[in-house]
């Protein structure tokens, strides 16, 4: 690995906590090119040369809910931001993943193994293109074309179809006989960065997503009992809903109060325009993706609130489900809660999008303004569920990350999110998603740094490097840092690399910038690094009711110092020091405390600190 990376040193010393703070970062070449080539900077900002490509697609699909065919066409105008000069146009079919004979990472039913998506016609500035011109490889599909200079414009045709999964359901597919959530539906063109060019990573189910900000008008056609939610705003509502449902949706768009929009005696009554079938027009703008949902038989609760007290901007949160699924009903409490705390407490930014709609699906899947979630056996499960998919709004889509590469970071702000906002919605629900599955792997030879690619990691890596350490990472620092300057600096780094494509290094150097502190221990050490988190016991002395405990850094995976101090009457005392102990390369730290009592035994150890070891968490008096 040494051969692929070199040291960068920032060019802007921050404020540090000691001079161990001047730690250089190792960044892959690849990365340290963008430098040089003026898109990003050392400081965290985007480069006064960063670019990014974009699109206005128009989209219009015909879904037949019996024989589960999509027909669809997609008109698209496609700008070449870049410097470079493209000779060809690389498209992502995701429905691929269900093609026969697709590299897959995730199983499949024998019955939903398709031909995948069939390009019935494609033309390139109207000119059609023989199927000679193009190339299908999985998810993956290579246009040859005319050159297509910096600043240039070219515009598509394409008209296709599949067949949407019945079971097997990864992100998509048939909920029940009359409920569809439908996503990745489209050819849709891959991102052209500055790191790698053209996004040619396959979709294999188990990464995510990497896509662009553009301009969507969606146009969905189904039989007339269903109705459809999706990314954007509805443009037609008084074409395909009653009179009252169309009153009932724009009140609730300004209500706090949860308004039954559809109800469960509704559920067969004529609600939407009498024909055979109805088409539903949706217009989203600076978005990633569409994804759209229909029914024939849920019911629809929403409410509101003002996400901007500075503006009064208000977001509309949706709950649209199956009446047999009584868990169901709450969540509309834990997703408007969920939009609340997002915008005032954590990350305290506003709330990007007009509407959050949280649909009675199969899976555990975000999308732009959408959620995807499966009915689940207890509150807690709910509302840790509700809180984690919608956190994602602002990771990856309001800032554009690159999922497919780095899981990690969208994954672990979801579970910082899920860890910070479930306490807040029940007080009783203590989350610690995943830090014990973290203990127990550290140190395996599975167990990969957090840096290494997501495409790169299998078993126990692939969850852990995606959700808990990222997460006690980012949790670490906020402790570090307090709340204040932790928020400052997450701010910083929202506020540059929104509708963006920030990469590892533009974090890491936005947040030290942001705080003004050098931070690069730490992330070296938590991030990058391998190793294992473990702290220990060592020497315990005291002269009268004055302890020092010393505790022993074992692992080079530094985690803070939380000490449980048990005295003989039952009583416990807590002890707390941040990360920040280890922050000068330090192999041990002493704790003082004035015992309160008779103290009988100490124990090392917090809900978010990992150890591998803990037979060496624990001091008892003799």
């Amino acid at each position: 690995m040494a051969s692929f990376y070199k040291l960068l040193f920032p060019i802007v010393l921050l404020g540090t906590f000691n001079s161990y703070a001047q730690t250089a970062l190792p960044i892959p070449v690849n990365l340290q090119a963008t430098y040089g080539k003026g898109t990003r900077t050392t400081t965290g900002a985007p480069g006064k040369n960063y670019w990014q490509n974009s699109a206005d697609y128009t989209i219009a699909v015909n879904f037949n809910p019996i024989s589960r065919v999509l027909d669809g066409t997609v008109a698209v105008d496609y700008t070449n931001n870049s410097p470079d000069t493209l000779y060809e146009v690389d498209l992502k079919l995701y429905p691929n993943i269900y093609k026969k004979g697709a590299i897959r990472n995730m199983a499949i039913s024998d019955s939903d193994a398709t031909d995948g998506v069939q390009i019935k016609k494609l033309a390139i500035d109207k000119t059609d293109q023989d199927a000679a011109r193009w190339r299908i490889d999985g998810t993956n599909m290579t246009l040859k074309t005319t050159p297509i200079l910096p600043k240039q414009k070219v515009h598509l045709d394409i008209a296709y179809s599949y067949i949407l999964n019945k079971t097997s359901h990864i992100r998509t597919g048939q909920v029940d006989s009359g409920a569809f959530f439908i996503a990745y539906f489209f050819p849709r063109i891959a991102v052209y960065d500055d790191i790698d060019g053209w996004n040619q990573n396959h979709y294999r189910g188990g990464e995510e997503f990497y896509n662009d900000f553009c301009h969507f008008n969606l146009s969905v056609t189904v039989p007339g009992n269903y109705k459809v939610w999706s990314t954007g705003n509805l443009k037609n509502a008084e074409d395909v809903y009653a009179p009252k449902i169309v009153q009932r949706i724009h009140d609730a768009g300004l209500s706090d109060k949860v308004t039954d929009v559809i109800t469960e005696t509704e559920i067969n009554e004529p609600i939407t325009a009498k024909k055979l079938t109805n088409t539903w027009k949706f217009e989203a703008d600076s978005v990633t993706d569409m994804a759209f949902a229909i029914s024939n038989h849920y019911i629809w609760k929403a409410s509101s609130l003002v996400v901007d007290p500075k503006t009064g901007r208000r977001t509309r949160v949706d709950a649209v489900f199956n009446p047999n699924h009584k868990d169901y009903f709450e969540v509309i409490n834990y997703a408007r809660k969920t939009v609340e705390a997002m915008s005032y407490q954590f990350p305290k930014w506003p709330y990007p999008y007009p509407h959050e709609t949280v649909f009675d699906g199969l899976d555990q899947m975000e999308y732009p303004m959408m959620v995807n979630d499966n009915p689940t056996p207890t509150s807690e499960d709910g509302i840790e569920l509700t809180d984690h998919e919608i956190f994602h709004t602002m990771f990856p889509f309001y800032m554009g990350i690159n999922e497919t590469k780095y899981g990690w970071m969208d994954e672990g702000w979801a579970t910082i999110g899920e860890w910070v906002i479930s306490p807040r919605i029940d007080p009783k629900i203590t989350d610690t998603f995943g830090v014990e599955a973290y203990a127990e792997s550290a140190g395996r030879e599975d167990d990969q740094p957090i840096m290494s690619l997501t495409t790169q990691l299998s078993g126990a890596s692939f969850f852990t490097d995606s959700y808990p350490k990222p997460a006690m990472g980012y949790l670490y620092v906020r402790d570090m840092l307090g709340d204040e300057l932790f928020t400052k600096a997450l701010h910083n780094y929202i506020s540059q690399w929104h509708g963006k494509h920030p990469m590892p290094f533009d974090f890491f150097n936005s947040i030290n910038t942001g705080a003004g502190v050098n931070l690069n221990w730490f992330w070296k050490s938590w991030f990058i690094d391998g190793g294992i988190p473990d702290l220990g016991i060592g020497k315990v002395s005291n002269s009268g009711k004055n302890y020092s405990v010393v505790i022993n850094r074992v692992g080079s995976k530094p985690t803070p110092v939380d000490l449980t101090i048990y005295y003989a009457d039952g009583t416990t005392q807590q002890i707390h020091q941040s990360i920040k102990a280890w922050a000068n390369g330090e192999q041990t730290y002493s704790a003082t405390f004035t015992a309160k009592g008779t103290v009988t035994k100490i124990v090392l150890g917090g809900s978010y600190d990992p150890d591998s070891n803990k037979a060496n968490n624990v001091w008892v008096a003799k």
